[in-house]
């Protein structure tokens, strides 16, 4: 009897584990845009933006994006085909793990096999589970290896960073003067390219911090006149997601650390600016009903993206609204 109840006791644990482990990915991505990619960038939203100083490696490809994938035959390295390689390949291969194992244990209950089947030990879970750790970090850092030559490839030597660059300790100087370095060349775009100025950089900066703090207060009207129709209507689905939750998220001090342009061109009635950014933030996941954060908030973090503003051609630095948002790979 004692070792049923040793045994059971051990099964709990183990799916308690098993359960944070596929939850794990959610806790991760609390911010606005939940740590997704998505949004367009025109002609280039199927391509990687050049690596920068700040953004060293590749950008993930968009999750989500209005603009149609190119053809098979015409794909980049970050399109999508078959959802081979997408932005998210670490994170749906760690819940596919997860959500494996997990369904596993409970057929085992079902058949009266026990959570995990042979496997009596708590012992024998925790090295399972270590296994499948070890198989996912080397898993993400061969797709890491590959995208990142795809991208040195792709952006060729006129599109590598400068060695000047801006020193996280410059941050507070004006966006444009120090907070952003000169970053990756666009010579080799394919549309005409475009001279970004200081006042571009100092309103990224704005609406950096400006959009963060309307969705933390979950004013669509704000992000709307932010951003484009499309990156609102997505903003749209997170807040309301996170009504059917019972949850809030909270998102203050967004402090830039380091940012550079990536590139910047016209098409068309239109001109874009990618830039890379690293900044810190205090985000926060609050129980609605209490307002006390909930279990796995993230709290104080920083993080490192790519964010491409639109404008209209021959338009102000005014004029910006964001456009896309893109995880490092």
């Amino acid at each position: 009897m004692s070792r049923f109840f040793a045994f059971k006791r051990g099964s709990l644990i183990s799916l308690a584990l098993a359960a944070l482990l596929a939850l794990a990915p959610a806790v991760a991505e609390a911010r606005m845009g939940g740590g997704g990619s998505f949004g367009s960038r025109g002609s280039r939203s199927w391509s990687a933006p050049p690596p920068t100083r700040t953004m060293p490696g590749t950008a993930s490809p968009f999750e989500r994006s209005v603009t149609p994938q190119p053809s098979p035959g015409m794909a980049g390295p970050m399109s999508r085909p078959g959802g081979a390689f997408s932005g998210s390949f670490g994170r749906g291969l760690l819940g596919g793990l997860a959500g494996g194992l997990l369904g596993a244990g409970l057929f085992g209950l079902l058949t009266g096999n026990g959570l995990f089947g042979g496997m009596m030990g708590f012992a024998s879970v925790i090295g399972l589970l270590l296994q499948i750790a070890l198989l996912v970090f080397l898993a993400r850092l061969a797709f890491n290896w590959f995208t990142r030559r795809n991208a040195n490839v792709m952006a060729g030597a006129g599109n590598r960073p400068s060695p000047g660059f801006a020193s996280p300790f410059t941050a507070r100087a004006p966006f444009g003067a120090a907070g952003f370095g000169s970053g990756a060349s666009p010579e080799a775009a394919m549309a005409k390219p475009i001279k970004i100025a200081p006042e571009d950089f100092n309103a990224f900066e704005r609406l950096l911090g400006e959009t963060q703090a309307a969705y933390s207060r979950e004013d669509l009207g704000a992000l709307r006149a932010m951003s484009t129709p499309e990156m609102a209507s997505y903003f749209d689905d997170e807040l309301e997601d996170n009504r059917r939750k019972g949850v809030m998220n909270r998102v203050s001090e967004v402090k830039l650390l380091q940012g550079d342009l990536s590139e910047a061109w016209r098409e068309g009635v239109d001109e874009y600016a990618t830039v890379a950014m690293r900044f810190a933030l205090n985000d926060e996941i609050l129980d609605r009903a209490t307002g006390k954060p909930a279990p796995g908030s993230p709290g104080e973090t920083q993080t490192t993206e790519a964010w491409t503003f639109r404008r209209p051609t021959g338009a102000g630095p005014k004029e910006w609204k964001l456009s896309a948002i893109q995880q490092a790979a």
